[in-house]
């Protein structure tokens, strides 16, 4: 059967010494953080788009202020991303799925109570995309109460970045050999060692499609929105597209991934938490358009 070689790559870039590791999971992480810190500098130095109302030629947020939010930021997505996993995957999805006894949900949910200490094992595997964008969104909504920035002026500067630590966080899942897809005849079909067949079987890439689509097309659309559309102009609409589009791209992308076990008849957890987004991002959009374009916060 003519397939794509799976390119075996060790999940672990350097052995430093004993458990001391630097793993392109981890790497990813950094990556997106440090790249997207640094398109949002290069973003509030870009004069021109902070020249029309609401902003009058003074950006939302000064380089000092970014750098602060980073830290906030990467404080939201580890312990939201891993809170979200233990709550909608291995609290809500392993107690109603009737594949609870199988894969990352065998033991669970009461392993958590049996050993408290698994609920903050993520080095064991169980981060939610989802869970790590409500920790972001939590940590944004403090910050800027602190600070006293606009709210939504903030957020699209977030939302306009995030898919460049999509991007690197799939290229990732591709790399450990995890997240891959379902069952398939493509002539792009891999064969993913880890998966758990009793026949070689090829599958989807899924975690390349989302790689493209979650990463790459909603950079771009957002760059292009922003750039040339000038939808930071009218604060929340880059989010509320975002949020659109994170959904639907992720919610299509779930037809072709192997789902951690059955949630809602055919309809997956991913799919069902990106719905959720999608409606979030409506809102969203109909907050940006009620609200008058002299308002930034």
């Amino acid at each position: 059967m003519a397939v794509i070689p799976y390119p075996h790559i060790d999940p672990v870039l350097l052995h430093i010494y004993g458990p001391i590791a630097i793993r392109w999971y981890a790497l990813s992480y950094l990556t997106g953080l440090l790249l997207g810190w640094w398109v949002i500098l290069k973003m509030i130095a870009q004069k021109s788009l902070w020249v029309g109302p609401p902003f009058n030629g003074t950006p939302p947020a000064t380089a000092d202020d970014i750098g602060d939010l980073v830290v906030w930021v990467t404080l939201g997505v580890v312990i939201g991303g891993r809170i979200g996993w233990v709550i909608f995957y291995g609290i809500i999805l392993c107690s109603v799925s009737s594949g609870a006894d199988q894969g990352s949900c065998t033991g669970l949910p009461g392993d958590f109570l049996a050993h408290p200490l698994r609920i903050f094992a993520a080095w064991d595997g169980g981060m939610s995309f989802h869970g790590g964008a409500v920790g972001v969104i939590v940590a944004i909504i403090l910050f800027c109460r602190r600070r006293g920035l606009a709210l939504f002026a903030i957020g699209d500067l977030v939302c306009a970045v995030q898919p460049i630590g999509q991007f690197f966080g799939r290229i990732a899942n591709f790399i450990n050999g995890e997240l891959w897809g379902k069952p398939t005849n493509v002539p792009w079909a891999m064969i993913f060692p880890r998966a758990p067949d009793a026949v070689p079987t090829p599958r989807h890439p899924s975690q390349l499609y989302e790689a493209a689509l979650e990463g790459v097309l909603l950079f771009v659309i957002l760059q292009i929105g922003i750039r040339y559309f000038r939808w930071n102009e009218r604060p929340g609409l880059t989010s509320g597209v975002f949020l659109v589009g994170y959904g639907v791209t992720r919610f299509i992308v779930e037809f072709f991934r192997e789902p951690d076990a059955p949630f809602l008849g055919n309809m997956s957890m991913g799919q069902a938490l990106s719905f959720l987004f999608v409606l979030g991002g409506f809102a969203v959009l109909w907050i940006a358009y009620g609200r008058r374009p002299a308002a930034a916060a």
